[in-house]
């Protein structure tokens, strides 16, 4: 992994050299770096934080304390993510276990 010089965000290979995602630079690539860099074929999915708003919900935490627009049904399993800074409370996101209505809440 090797990080722009210009902004300090990662960079990505475009053949031999490593592009900035955020500010376009290019730097040659660090093939020292790269050699002690390891990755994996597979990834267990118990190791995987679903963030996403469309994210599979079932199986995931219930929350018995909402109620669904859609249908008015009182448990909706839910998901947490932290999507403003630091200092804000996180946002809840919720599948209505009945309809399977999706909605967030900011706390």
């Amino acid at each position: 992994m090797q990080f722009c010089e210009e902004c300090g965000s990662m960079m990505h290979t475009d053949g031999d050299v490593m592009v900035c995602d955020s500010c376009g630079n290019e730097q040659a690539r660090d093939d020292e770096a790269a050699e002690a860099f390891v990755s994996t074929e597979t990834q267990s999915t118990d190791d995987v934080i679903e963030t996403e708003e469309d994210a599979n919900f079932e199986g995931k935490p219930t929350a018995e304390d909402v109620t669904c627009a859609e249908c008015g049904h009182g448990k909706a399993w839910y998901t947490i993510k932290q999507t403003g800074s630091a200092d804000e409370p996180p946002t809840r996101f919720f599948k209505c276990q009945e309809c399977g209505n999706r909605w967030r809440e900011y706390n």
